[in-house]
């Protein structure tokens, strides 16, 4: 039976074993595939760091091995304020970087790489109890992938840092070495390099490991005050004139320290009542953080426990810098949600937000700041004492409610769909994790975009001034060259000329927003296809701006197209209004301002019950050609370029998925349908 629950499955007969031994080739070529991943990206990250000059990378190193660093320096370990360790901290790590010194770097960074490893394999052996055979052998590679993605970690191998090392040792101390004493020994060593991690040994002392508890104090007071006789001027510094490291590494209100206390520095409170609602609410933080650690622990859920306690951590610390912050990535293993939709929201949010930059996870918009500049804090204070992590003995642990699926609709072609598990589910996914998704890949969009050659310089615009001739050759060879003639008829009437403006402005982002709304609310089979279908459009319209960088009419200054947007230009410096500094000049083909709006039309045609409805959807992409024609802001073949794009796009959402699903009013399930729908019953094979 144990064998059963950590995924071993019965070969009584023939047939099983013939399963198992069909099952086990894909599956180690998926872990070998998943074990290069992280081999690539540990190079990809070692290649970053080493390849940067001397004085721009290891910039924490260099407070100890640089010219003014402390190990060429007498006086405090404080003096310049940017060692941010505890006393004990610089008292053991000088040897090691007199050696990382010799090592030029290549030493510290391959060390702090193998401590990255270390990690991930360690936690990957620590998932709760019980996980199947693909997990427990798939684990460990993604574990460490992830770690090799995260902030943390490459701010760790940018900066020089020692970061890893105390959560490390609380994991060695918590699931690896034997023997309560050996356990905290680990852990007081962890806290007297990083003094929150002193949070722990309530969480041991609640769950019955009461020696390894005392042992993590008793290790953490001796090597404290061993710091403190050897060198008694730097700990005062530390722990009474700077409050244990508050006053170090930088602004305490910068956005780099990720803590409560940071937190309400932004917000604009300081002085007694900011210190007063600091520990008030950090004491509250730290409780409920610990109730709930206790609890999962005792669940049998020791990892979930100990990212929840680092969690806390993070958030009563008074400086938590993001190198710092490996705890969140932790709470990656904690399951929520009842329904099999909502089970990846959590990971999924945890992923984004501590591998990718805050400006990427929410929109650049002042009312947006204060959750984008405290984002990392907030996932951690969600992490310790929000979030609905369920216990195994819930029924949805390990088997969630399933999502309904549309029947298969037959395709013209043998091997439609290739990708026969993108089924079309017909609950609503997520809207947390949709809403994430659209605006990270917005934001990874905007990002491409802008880098496929944006005309900073004038090589770029030559190049894309070439194209833009090449364009109008082609288009006066097709007969089909009227921008000159429609732009200029256009300005004559005021009226057409402001509401053609106004249309370009306008309805680009609305009209798509609001389609995928609805399609949401009302259809969401419908809705899973028509956003796959601009997922793939878009995506082949960035490889158009990356090779085909093209200058609109309006950027040509030989054809004399009057720019009725953005006014009369510099061509040196072109303006593209607010969005100048984020947006290509010369990403114009393909149109996706032409092809979103015919994406709409497609759509509105397809779904909308009545013709008329149908045909006012069509207007749409008619007014968006004209809009862009006349404006001056596209060639004709741009709106073509557009067109074959979203063809494309129906095109792959068609072989990956199959044809889109009929569905007839009894298949569309109701809330009370999916509430009413009982988990699936585990069998005794896993």
């Amino acid at each position: 039976m144990a064998n059963v629950e950590h995924g071993g499955r019965p070969a009584a007969d023939g047939f099983g074993a013939t399963a198992v031994a069909e099952a086990r080739p894909p599956l180690r070529v998926v872990r070998l595939g998943l074990w290069l991943v992280a081999a690539i990206l540990a190079i990809r990250q070692v290649a970053v760091v080493l390849s940067t000059p001397s004085g721009q990378r290891l910039t924490a190193l260099e407070t100890w091995v640089g010219p003014e660093g402390v190990l060429h320096v007498k006086g405090s370990l404080y003096d310049s304020t940017r060692f941010t360790g505890t006393p004990f901290g610089g008292l053991v790590l000088k040897p090691l970087t007199r050696s990382a010194e010799q090592a030029l770097g290549w030493g510290w960074t391959f060390g702090t790489l193998l401590l990255v490893v270390a990690l991930g394999l360690v936690a990957a052996r620590a998932l709760p109890q019980p996980v199947d055979r693909r997990t427990s052998l798939l684990a460990a590679p993604v574990a460490v992938s992830l770690l090799m993605l995260s902030l943390p970690v490459r701010n760790t191998l940018w900066l020089g840092q020692t970061s890893i090392i105390p959560v490390l040792l609380v994991l060695l101390g918590c699931f690896t070495v034997r023997g309560e004493r050996a356990g905290g020994l680990c852990m007081g060593l962890a806290a007297a390099l990083q003094p929150t991690v002193l949070l722990f040994a309530p969480l041991l002392w609640f769950t019955g490991r009461r020696g390894a508890a005392v042992t993590t104090g008793a290790t953490f007071a001796a090597s404290t005050a061993l710091a403190w006789a050897a060198m008694p001027h730097d700990s005062y510094t530390y722990w009474v004139h700077h409050m244990a490291g508050a006053g170090l590494g930088g602004e305490a209100d910068g956005l780099g320290n990720q803590s409560l206390h940071g937190g309400l520095l932004r917000l604009g409170l300081t002085g007694p009542l900011e210190i007063g609602l600091f520990l008030f609410l950090g004491a509250a933080v730290a409780v409920l953080g610990l109730r709930r650690a206790v609890h999962y622990a005792r669940d049998g859920q020791l990892l979930l426990a100990v990212a929840i306690t680092g969690c806390a951590a993070v958030v009563v610390s008074p400086t938590a810098w993001q190198h710092q912050l490996l705890w969140v990535l932790l709470a990656v293993v904690g399951r929520v949600g009842r329904r099999a939709s909502d089970r990846y929201v959590w990971p999924v949010a945890v992923v984004l937000v501590t591998t990718l930059p805050a400006k990427m996870m929410l929109p650049n918009v002042p009312a947006m700041y204060p959750l984008r500049d405290d984002i990392v804090l907030l996932a951690a204070l969600a992490a310790a004492t929000a979030v609905p992590f369920l216990s195994r003995a819930s029924p949805y642990y390990r088997a969630p409610i399933p999502a309904k699926y549309a029947a298969p609709v037959p395709a013209r072609f043998r091997r439609v769909p290739l990708l026969p598990f993108l089924r079309r589910a017909l609950t609503r996914p997520s809207l947390l994790l949709e809403l994430l998704l659209i605006r990270v890949t917005y934001a990874a969009y905007q990002q491409v975009r802008l880098a496929a050659t944006g005309g900073s310089n004038s090589a770029d615009r030559a190049r894309a001034e070439e194209h833009g001739r090449l364009v109008l050759d082609i288009e006066r060879f097709l007969h089909i060259d009227f921008e000159h003639a429609v732009n200029h008829a256009v300005t004559k009437v005021d009226w057409l000329r402001s509401f053609f403006d106004f249309y370009y402005e306008s309805f680009h982002f609305v009209v798509p927003l609001t389609i995928m709304a609805v399609l949401y609310w009302r259809r969401p089979a419908d809705y899973r296809w028509a956003r796959s279908a601009l997922g793939f459009a878009t995506l082949l319209a960035l490889a158009g701006f990356w090779a085909f960088p093209l200058a609109p009419p309006r950027l040509m200054p030989s054809l004399g197209i009057i720019d009725t947007v953005h006014g009369a230009q510099n061509f040196s410096k072109p303006d593209y209004g607010t969005l100048t500094a984020l947006t290509n000049q010369y990403a114009a083909m393909p149109s996706l301002h032409f092809g979103w709006s015919l994406w709409c039309g497609v759509v509105i045609a397809i779904m909308a019950p009545r013709w008329w409805m149908k045909a006012l959807g069509l207007l749409h992409p008619l007014f968006t050609v004209s809009a862009i024609v006349a404006t001056g802001n596209h060639w004709v073949l741009d709106a073509l370029g557009g067109a074959l794009v979203v063809t494309g796009g129906f095109g792959l959402t068609y072989l990956f998925q199959g044809p889109r699903a009929r569905l007839t009013p009894t298949e569309a399930p109701t809330t009370t349908d999916r509430e009413r729908t009982a988990p699936v019953k585990e069998t005794a094979s896993g």
